[in-house]
Order: structure tokens, then sequence, then C-alpha cells
């Protein structure tokens, strides 16, 4: 999802970042009364943060000469919702095109575009419906973390092919050929970033069990004298 510096043509490149605009002005809306409603999550909300840096951050070898990244958004679109996260999402592609030298600036719109906003989005909702079918969390998170990874690297693969279509085939060809190179070796990366959200998500439930049933994410205790539940509203009660 880092594409690089210069790599899209200018005016692809100003689409994408007015595509992302609205999304990343939305969440750090969001972002702001999240703290101001609920400080004691900030610490939670800055290991979200780092988490989908350090995540991203990790360059492995891929087919052709590119590489691949896990990506660390699911994991955050559950704790606080996907439109936080493009908020998250594009400070973390910044710090990273500027430190890093992963993707770039002219093309941070278009890998916020994929990874904070497509991403979370997707991720959440495979979540969301995971989480119908069965009360256990841990195939849920695994949804989401998979689906968040997997689908950047699909958004990804159209930005661009909509940038190089194939002299031939075309854009749907092109398409092809990039969804060969990165969505399909992406899948055992966006497996084994699963399987890590679920181990990441035990910990929080040990460390940050209250934090967890204020922001919705575990359901609210049992209060056995009187019958009821105690402590924050549930997650369908709480707006994006």
């Amino acid at each position: 999802m880092h594409i690089a510096e210069g790599f899209l043509p200018p005016v692809q490149a100003v689409a994408w970042t007015v595509a992302s605009a609205p999304f990343v002005i939305h969440g750090a809306r969001c972002i702001i009364r999240q703290v101001r409603e609920h400080p004691e999550t900030k610490l939670l909300l800055g290991a979200a943060g780092a988490f989908t840096f350090v995540l991203s951050a990790i360059k492995l070898p891929s087919v052709t000469g590119s590489s691949s990244h896990p990506t660390g958004t699911g994991l955050g679109a559950v704790l606080f919702r996907p439109p936080v996260m493009a908020f998250l999402g594009v400070v973390v592609l910044l710090f990273q095109a500027l430190l890093l030298a992963h993707g770039g600036i002219t093309t941070l719109g278009a890998n916020t575009f994929s990874m904070a906003v497509v991403g979370p989005w997707v991720g959440y909702g495979g979540y969301r419906l995971v989480s119908r079918f069965t009360t256990n969390t841990s195939p849920a998170i695994f949804a989401a973390m998979f689906l968040a990874d997997l689908s950047t690297y699909c958004v990804t693969s159209m930005q661009l092919a909509l940038a190089f279509p194939d002299p031939v085939s075309g854009v749907g060809g092109a398409l092809a050929k990039f969804l060969g190179v990165f969505a399909l070796t992406q899948v055992p990366l966006a497996v084994a970033e699963g399987l890590l959200g679920v181990l990441v998500f035990r910990v929080l439930r040990t460390v940050a069990s209250p934090e967890l049933v204020r922001l919705g994410v575990l359901p609210m205790p049992v209060d056995n004298s009187s019958g009821g539940r105690t402590g924050a509203p549930p997650s369908s009660q709480r707006g994006f």
C-alpha cells in the first residue's frame, strides 16, 4: 500500500487526495470527540496508532522485486471505529513517508485511501458480520485484520491499474496483473496478521478490559445484585 513518491500521474494523485480528505477530516473530529468524552482511552488510542505504524512499517520481499507489508488497521477499526483510523492512518503514512521513505507525499492521498479508508471499513464490516454468528470475539477479530489487510492491497492494485493500464488489455488486464502480484501474495501475510490480531486482543482483554467495555467492544458486565447490566452503552449505541 506504499505507492512510491511520484509514481502516480499528478491528476490521479490529486484525485485520490480529494477523495481521502473528507474521511480524514471526519476522523480528526471523531478523535477529538473521543478524547473529550473518554479521556481514559487516550493510551489505548495511542497504542492503536503505534500498532498500525509498527506493523505497516514491516517490509517483506514479494515477487517481481516489490515488497509487502501488514497494515494493522483492522484492530484500531474494531476498537475505535473506521473514521478514527482514517486520521490515525494518514498520520502513520505521513511519518513513514518522511522518516522511512515508505510511500511519498504526492501519493499520500492514494495510500491513505487504500490503507486508512477502505481497509478499516472493510475490516470493520467483516468484524460486524462475523459477530452476528458467534459470541467468541476471536473469529471476528481475525476477520477484521485479514480483510483490512487484503482489501488494502486490492485497492492499491486498482490504483496502479488505473495509472498504468496494459497496452493491450487496458485497465482490466493491468488489474489482473497487479492483483496477481500484490493481492495473491498478500493472503499468507493477511492470515498471519489475523492471528496476531487475535493474540493482541486477548492481551488487551486482560490489561484494558474496562476501556474495552466503555468503547462497546466487550459486553457490559452483569450486576448480579440487581440482575441488570452496568457500565458503558453497547457498541450499537455509539455513533461514527
